[in-house]
């Protein structure tokens, strides 16, 4: 029974989860000194992950996979938060992804409207937990690009990106202000509400 409860235990360590935003690391690594090579060569990964110790995991996970190296005989040199320049323009951004589904491994691309970067991937992840089901520790982001209106390929993106964009309202509801009913100035009447304004 033990045994059985500390097997869970570390099987709810290891998922990762995207809970809230994520966050962009820069994590730099390398294979650990030794006397025959006293300066290994250094591994720089850009990483979105919630935290840091999320992109460390994230960052051996990948290393495993190009170089014979592992966290044990391995170290990290630097990990930094990397933020936006500009985060006050809503922008294009372009996500190249491939993810494991129950038949297999799928590539895909998607494109987002947001401020930050960091936004668009955690509208990334949402999106593919509702549509797809997707969990976060299946999904691989291979490379993100920034897109001008010209570039945008899918047709709920493109129909915000245009110069005289415009959010018409034909139906408005006063909401009750100081000292002012919402909608009519009786509590009771026998005449409905108009909200069409034209």
């Amino acid at each position: 029974f033990f045994f059985f409860f500390f097997f869970i235990q570390r099987e709810s360590e290891d998922i990762m989860t995207a809970a809230g935003i994520m966050r962009q690391y820069q994590v730099v690594g390398r294979k650990a000194a030794t006397e025959e090579n006293p300066n290994p060569e250094a591994y720089r990964m850009v990483i979105f992950a919630p935290n840091t110790v999320a992109a460390k995991s994230k960052f051996w996970y990948f290393m495993r996979q190009f170089r014979k190296m592992k966290k044990t005989t391995g170290e990290i040199l630097d990990c930094v938060e990397l933020v936006e320049k500009n985060s006050r323009l809503v922008k294009n951004y372009g996500i190249w992804l491939r993810y494991d589904s129950r038949s297999g491994t799928h590539n895909m691309y998607r494109e987002y409207r947001d401020m930050k970067l960091t936004g668009a991937v955690s509208q990334l992840y949402n999106e593919m937990a509702g549509r797809h089901r997707c969990r976060p520790r299946s999904i691989q982001i291979i490379r993100t690009a920034t897109l001008g209106a010209s570039e945008l390929n899918r047709p709920n993106g493109a129909q915000f990106a245009q110069r005289k964009v415009r959010f018409p309202l034909p139906h408005r509801v006063d909401s009750a202000k100081r000292g002012q009913k919402a909608l009519s100035d009786r509590t009771f009447t026998t005449v409905r509400p108009t909200t069409y304004f034209g």
